[in-house]
């Protein structure tokens, strides 16, 4: 899938982006329109509009980090306390609804609802084979950035019958967030009927990654039962393991593989510039991430963004093999390899490993913007935590298959069973709350799993209850409303 994004980027732009109506939710009227009239008449008008609902998959570099930033695990860090302002106003918790990355994060999940429900909209015009997977792909991607956008924004406005157009935005109010996840749920079930349990080419949807995305919403939503018992599917289904060698998942060897659920496909085949970042087919996140100034081996330099806090650091037990995966220690790396750096503000001495520019990448364009490294969306240790937490909170709690979900994850992470955990009740959903945060180190879940479990504003600085647990809509949207939404409680 790494090429088969690189198709269409030519139809991207001269065809769904300015087909859609509005490619993000408010926009100007479009020149010209391809419409049912004259479009989705062969299969490879389907195909090449589902290509264009992937592309939008690689901007989630962005929701990635500032899952990270807003959190207690990283610093926004960077060269100065004025570089890239929005980033550094949501780690401080004092963002606005002028912030420009959280218009951007916006803007980009709007145009991927856009584009997959384009698809769906025309998705009775003709008959042919392989149809039914291309609309359930159309569907699970409606369904990933409408979840997005509800973790982010909570109430949004929805169309599940077409695209938006030019004016809905007046017309149509923010659904509740009760309202979007019953729509989410709808799209997933309809996906899973038709995915594939193996996928067709590297990246594709499968069958188990609706299962556990919608795993993933029930949990959201404090619907226990129904999330350990999807989740439940994804883990007996046997199609998914814990790799041995937790290091080999996050290089590039390792994309792709059998604890992988669902990855976002990144390229250095195609370079981008600072003035289109949603342009790139590279992970941005990794050149924001990278070592400022860097000389040796490995790595490549970056800007020090996302940088890793002490207590991140020190939530790892003595022994467990991940935190060298998930943290690079600069000053010691740099007496072993006799390499170099520079320090940029909020210099913490940390970095997040997984997420940084390797050499050897062939890098067309800038570096920084064009890293192929894959962002690991879903992976499989995540789906057994989740069924983990759903099962021990659940009505009736069933902490021995919560224990053993758990221990799972733990067993691999120490290379033996000595670590096992035995606690039930409360201690055992705080020891899965900790496991989450140690696992799924530096890959943008912290933020809204100390939200969704009420300890947001004792673990990260600056948190306001019954405000921050949500990012206010854009401004410009709210104005663009003309009066219809209102902004979020606190903003």
């Amino acid at each position: 899938m790494k090429n088969w994004v690189k198709y269409t980027i030519l139809f991207l732009f001269s065809v769904v982006f300015t087909t859609a109506c509005s490619d993000r939710f408010v926009d100007v009227p479009p020149e010209y329109s391809i419409d049912s009239e004259n479009y989705f008449n062969v299969p490879e008008d389907y195909d090449q509009a589902l290509t264009a609902a992937y592309d939008l998959l690689q901007t989630t570099y962005l929701n990635a980090m500032l899952g990270e930033i807003a959190s207690d695990n990283t610093l926004c860090g960077g060269e100065s306390a004025t570089d890239v302002p929005g980033f550094q106003q949501i780690d401080d918790m004092i963002h606005t609804p002028n912030n420009d990355n959280l218009q951007d994060l916006w803007n980009w999940m709007f145009a991927g609802v856009q584009r997959a429900a384009y698809v769906i909209e025309f998705k009775d015009k003709i008959d042919f084979d392989g149809k039914n997977a291309i609309i359930a792909e159309a569907y699970f991607l409606r369904a990933y950035y409408n979840f997005e956008l509800v973790k982010w924004f909570g109430p949004i406005p929805i169309k599940p019958e077409a695209r938006f157009a030019v004016g809905d935005e007046q017309s149509l109010p923010r659904a509740s967030t009760e309202d979007v996840y019953s729509y989410i749920e709808q799209d997933l079930l309809a996906a899973i009927e038709s995915l594939p349990t193996t996928a067709s080419q590297a990246g594709r949807i499968t069958q188990g990654a609706a299962q556990s995305l919608l795993g993933k919403a029930y949990l959201y939503q404090g619907k226990f039962e129904e999330a350990a018992t999807v989740l439940d599917q994804v883990i007996s289904s046997e199609r998914y393991s814990l790799v041995s060698d937790y290091e080999s998942i996050f290089e590039n060897e390792g994309e792709n593989g059998p604890g992988s659920i669902f990855e976002v496909q990144y390229t250095d085949l195609e370079g981008a510039s600072f003035d289109c970042f949603q342009c790139s087919e590279g992970n941005i996140a990794v050149g924001f991430n990278g070592i400022r100034q860097y000389n040796g081996p490995l790595f490549d330099s970056g800007f020090s963004f996302n940088v890793p806090t002490q207590e991140l650091v020190d939530s790892f037990e003595t022994g467990d093999q991940r935190e060298d995966v998930a943290i690079l220690d600069i000053v010691k790396w740099a007496a072993r390899y006799n390499a170099t750096y520079g320090t940029g503000y909020e210099h913490t001495g940390y970095f997040n490993r997984k997420y940084i520019a390797r050499k050897g990448d062939s890098n067309i364009g800038d570096q920084n913007l064009t890293n192929p490294n894959n962002y690991r969306a879903i992976r499989y240790a995540d789906v057994l935590l989740m069924a983990a937490e759903a099962h021990s909170k659940k009505s009736s709690p069933d902490d021995l298959t919560a224990r053993t979900y758990l221990n799972l994850v733990r067993e691999r992470a120490f290379g033996n069973t000595s670590r096992a955990v035995s606690a039930s009740g409360s201690a055992l959903q705080d020891a899965i709350l900790h496991e989450r945060r140690v696992e799924l180190a530096g890959e943008g879940h912290r933020f809204f799993d100390l939200v969704r479990t009420g300890k947001a504003q004792q673990e990260i600085t600056g948190f306001t209850p019954n405000k921050n647990e949500l990012f206010p809509i854009p401004l410009e949207e709210i104005q663009f409303s003309n009066g219809t939404w209102d902004q979020n409680p606190g903003y």
